[in-house]
């Protein structure tokens, strides 16, 4: 007499092939969900060194060398350190300008909501005016 259906033995051996590819599945899940966090972390950290250097063109290290800034969710802080220190500026004619200028190395930290999301080192000039531009009209 032939049986009909599935036998023990085989219905063991479906539920062991169905339980190993579900657990490969979501494996290959969770790692693509690994890899788009870090992802968008790095795109997150992108984005707040990008809008910090757009703000560190605003700031001149010779006049303000250290301080600390909170625009929206950034907060910014930095320190100026002089790689040269400030002397006369030469204008384009070869003459004295009337700015001493220096060279720096600002170290900045960004936090994005109390979280140190970068830290960098960035070179900037600092300028200040020193003598009065003479109108001989």
């Amino acid at each position: 007499m032939k049986q009909k259906g599935f036998t023990l033995l085989e219905a063991i051996v479906a539920l062991v092939l169905v339980a190993t590819v579900g657990i490969a599945l979501l494996d290959w899940v969770n790692t693509n969900l690994i890899s788009l966090q870090r992802v968008q972390a790095a795109q997150q950290r992108n984005d707040a060194i990008r809008n910090v250097l757009a703000f560190m063109d605003t700031v001149n290290p010779l006049e303000k060398p250290q301080g600390e800034e909170t625009i929206g969710i950034y907060k910014i802080s930095w320190n100026a350190t002089a790689i040269e220190l400030p002397k006369d500026g030469v204008s384009t004619t070869g003459g004295m300008s009337i700015f001493q200028i220096g060279l720096y190395d600002t170290k900045i930290e960004v936090h994005v909501n109390d979280v140190l999301t970068a830290r960098f080192t960035l070179r900037q000039v600092g300028f200040e005016q020193v003598l009065k531009f003479e109108d001989d009209f």
